[in-house]
């Protein structure tokens, strides 16, 4: 400590973090960066805190609707700070104190080694002798973002929109156009806005991924971020302060969700986890690798990260929820066939009322009308076994009808409650897990399906929005009955894993209206979408590997009779760069087109070893929802994968080009891997580093392997 100032300097060779303390002694974050980038002087950059909170009684100083300028943020101090190791994270705990309310809070950043992301929580306690009321807590908030003035206005922000059937649709403007410059010449430049972008309700996904982003269009330097919360109450905001763009991250907060959380003395309360990623040159794409290095060190470990087994599940353009021993068992002999090394029964299988099961579901027994006979729906699970396969079963396991049984039998504190009542939406009502009954009633049903019926796959299904969230008690805030109900959620998830350690789980909501890593961290797939459309799952699947790593994003590719053979190959082609969910109706499929789907699954088969480490480029940018020409790039150290997708429409050539600059002046070897068929063609330019693909029609796609070839 030099002149009541604390200096600490902190990092790996990926990232390097930068805090010192203000006149008055409270800390502030300098430099968040690369560890070579000089970092800005004392005083630039947006004056915050390490926290803002904003508690009852305190409330801001500058009144807005923004997460800064909180009292008790700016009155936090430093107590103290500790660094240490664990394994291959780097972690920083920044240990402050407000004398006036007594609460303390631990700031904590973490870093994996040579990965430039952060990633931010906050640990509150009341020291105090008196009550505290949340109202808001930031995960990670820093000024930094910019460095210098000029930033402001070759910045864009970035957001993803993300609506059932058309997922992942990522949009850029300018910074100025959604935080303009402020005449500073009477008032002062404090403004009160900024950009928000919030999510509300129980998905977690819903209108917009918990992602954002702020990148330099003239320098590349770019920073991607991403809040790690199971729910909809998440909130980040960007602006500017003291000519610099800030950025603060958090869970609910009271003015967007109606949030708060009583702080009793001695009581504490974390704030969920966030992560930014930096690059410092490479624009979009470098700081999506970053983020997809680290999303797989934060994740649980498990074999199928490494094994990528193929699975067939027999939803989507198949039987779309109407499964019989008769309807299955083609599918199943199909599957095999084709390569399928997981067979998953889809929604329905619970079903003895010939559809109409939505407001009956909960207690998640087979069928008899449906798997007639002595051996019932067993003559179904030993005919996937028999082939070598193993056997998955679809479930929404937090949803209970109102004609359910277990609707009678739980009480009523384990459901979700609001105004002393039951939450009822659309027929259901919703288990609350922090409630032992609840979480009892689905280990038991986790443990009958994986122990008696030897099921190996459970897609977690969630098609329920029960609103603001649960009351459990007098005084608690909706939302903040949510935030508990999201995190025993992830406890709960936990136990069935440590249970059964090989038992593979999909995070499925209604598509991806669950696309967080809350649940990514812990579950092995993910749905990306439930479109039908082959021609508007491309772009869908095309950028997932923005919100998942490719060897967890689940494409459905659904081949069916009448589609022509480009057709057939486009859909399968999608699938290839991520993990294949194979449907549609095999059986019926004509001999070409079968041809053409198995040499799909031999294709992925052979490459999927590469999968698990690649990092996604887009050659083309980010694509938008209507692009004729759309291109995925998965790059390992030696070899490219590039999808490549050409839809009819204005602008439909028959050829373009893709620039892949890590390839720059490198001798490339150019392979057609899929369709064999094809008449697509691909030359490429190193001097230019650009690949230029042929598609003489459209609908049409191929998967072309560019690799290294020594001098």
């Amino acid at each position: 400590m030099t002149d009541n100032r604390v200096l600490l300097d902190w990092g790996h060779d990926a990232l390097r973090l930068v805090i010192d303390a203000d006149q008055d002694g409270r800390p502030r974050l300098r430099h968040v960066g690369g560890p070579d980038a000089a970092p800005l002087p004392k005083g630039s950059g947006a004056p915050l805190p390490l926290v803002e909170a904003v508690v009852g009684g305190h409330g801001r100083y500058w009144s807005s609707q923004r997460l800064i300028d909180s009292v008790v943020g700016a009155r936090l101090r430093y107590r103290s700070h500790d660094t240490r190791r664990d394994g291959d994270w780097h972690q920083l705990t920044v240990r402050l104190h407000d004398p006036e309310t007594g609460l303390t809070a631990d700031v904590v950043y973490r870093s994996p080694d040579s990965i430039p992301v952060l990633r931010g929580h906050v640990e509150l306690h009341n020291g105090g002798r008196e009550r505290l009321d949340l109202e808001s807590v930031t995960s990670l908030v820093l000024g930094v973002l910019t460095t210098d003035a000029a930033q402001l206005d070759t910045a864009d922000l970035l957001r993803a929109e993300n609506e059932w059937l058309a997922e992942y649709r990522w949009q850029r403007r300018p910074l100025r156009q959604a935080v303009p410059a402020l005449n500073a010449r009477v008032h002062r430049p404090n403004g009160k806005g900024c950009f928000t972008t919030a999510g509300k309700g129980s998905w977690s996904s819903a209108g917009h991924l918990p992602m954002g982003g702020l990148s330099d269009r003239r320098t590349g330097r770019t920073w991607l971020w991403q809040i790690e919360h199971n729910g909809g109450g998440w909130l980040w905001e960007c602006g500017e302060r003291a000519d610099a763009a800030f950025l603060a991250l958090s869970g609910p907060s009271d003015i967007a969700h109606g949030w708060s959380h009583r702080l009793e003395p001695g009581a504490s309360f974390t704030t969920v986890p966030v992560a930014l990623a930096l690059a410092e040159t490479g624009g979009v794409d470098e700081a999506f690798a970053a983020l997809t290095r680290y999303r797989r060190a934060i994740r649980r470990p498990h074999p199928d990260h490494h094994h990528l087994p193929v699975i067939f599940n027999d939803y989507m353009n198949c039987l779309m929820g109407d499964p019989t021993t008769a309807r299955l068992l083609p599918h199943i002999d199909a599957a095999a066939e084709a390569g399928a090394e997981y067979f998953v029964i889809d929604a329905g299988w619970y079903d003895d009322e010939n559809g109409g099961w939505w407001d009956s579901v909960g207690a998640w027994e087979p069928a008899a009308s449906r798997f007639p006979g002595e051996r019932g729906i067993h003559e179904v699970l030993d005919r996937i076994r028999g082939h070598g396969m193993v056997p998955g079963l679809w479930l929404e396991p937090e949803v209970v009808g109102v004609r359910s049984p277990v609707a009678a039998a739980l009480p009523d504190e384990a459901f979700f409650r609001r105004h002393g009542a039951r939450v009822l939406e659309t027929g259901r009502y919703h288990l609350d897990l922090r409630h032992p009954a609840a979480r009892g009633h689905l280990d038991r049903v986790v443990d009958r399906l994986v122990g008696e019926l030897g099921i190996g796959y459970l897609k977690l299904d969630y098609n329920l929005d029960p609103g603001s969230g649960t009351s459990s008690h007098p005084g608690e805030a909706p939302a903040d009955g949510l935030l508990g109900h999201n995190r025993a959620q992830l406890d709960w998830l936990d136990g069935v894993l440590d249970r059964h350690p090989r038992l593979v789980l999909e995070n499925c909501a209604s598509g991806g209206m669950r696309t967080d890593h809350a649940l990514l961290s812990r579950l092995q797939l993910h749905s990306t979408s439930d479109q039908q459309n082959l021609q508007l799952y491309a772009p869908i699947a095309a950028a997932a590997p923005t919100a998942v790593t490719p060897e967890q994003g689940a494409v459905w590719a659904y081949p069916q009779p009448e589609d022509s053979l480009d057709e057939v190959a486009f859909t399968m082609a999608s699938a290839l760069l991520g993990r294949i969910h194979l449907s549609g109706r095999l059986p019926e499929l004509a001999p070409d087109a079968l041809a053409l789907t198995h040499e799909a699954v031999a294709v992925h088969k052979a490459i999927r070893g590469d999968l698990a480490t690649a990092v996604p480029a887009w050659p083309l940018g980010l694509p938008a929802w209507d692009d004729p020409w759309i291109a995925l790039a998965l790059h390992t150290p030696d070899t490219a994968y590039v999808t490549a997708w050409r839809r009819p429409g204005d602008g439909s050539e028959d050829s373009t080009v893709l620039p892949l600059p890590s390839l720059q002046g490198a001798p490339v070897r150019v392979d057609v891997l899929y369709p064999s068929t094809t008449k697509a063609r691909a030359s490429w330019d190193p001097k230019s580093a650009a690949l230029r693909v042929f598609l003489p029609s459209a609908p049409s796609a191929v998967l072309l392997r560019l690799s290294a070839r020594p001098e």
